[in-house]
């Protein structure tokens, strides 16, 4: 199985298997665990985005990565000023450390590349990324959330990052 696709499936177990005693009932996130794992996985992205901006000699790519980090920046800007604003301190959760695992994997197998194997691995795990992102924030991360402006910030966030995840695929489809 290839590394974007064990990313995709460990942040999905974390985000639907969050430390409940009743499997079958996963435990409700606090909107302090969402703004944690929404912030998280932002950053995550931004981390594999400077590996690309330092890695890659295409302009795609590059100007793909660009994007990535103006973005999610802004996003997580967005998100510590709500924060502060409500008083909220975001809170670390079983699923933010699982995507920030699973993401340090990526990260060393992007380190050890280059050229046309970099920028194919960093796309199509950039379309995996996205694909599990935006699932967690559209099925589990918005409904659970119960502050209406963190509702609000993370629906605005699923708009952008459902544009990158079809960038990533245009992006990834151009590569082969």
């Amino acid at each position: 199985m290839k590394i974007q696709s064990m990313l995709a499936v460990s942040a999905l177990f974390g985000i639907f298997a969050i430390g409940s005693a009743n499997a079958a009932e996963p435990a409700k996130l606090t909107d302090p665990q969402i703004a944690h794992i929404a912030y998280t996985a932002g950053e995550l992205d931004i981390k594999a985005a400077e590996i690309a901006l330092k890695k890659t000699k295409n302009p795609e790519i590059k100007a793909f990565a660009e994007s990535m980090v103006k973005d999610h920046k802004a996003v997580n800007d967005q998100a510590l000023a709500l924060c502060k604003k409500l008083g909220v301190t975001p809170e670390d959760n079983d699923t933010s450390k699982g995507l920030a695992a699973g993401a340090a994997t990526e990260r060393a197998k992007l380190e050890k590349l280059d050229g046309a194997a970099f920028d194919k691995e960093y796309a199509a795990n950039e379309v995996a990324y996205h694909n599990t992102v935006n699932g967690a924030l559209k099925n589990t991360l918005i409904p659970s959330s119960s502050n209406s402006e963190l509702k609000d910030l993370l629906s605005t966030g699923l708009k952008i990052f459902t544009g990158h995840e079809e960038h990533a695929k245009k992006v990834a489809a151009g590569l082969k």
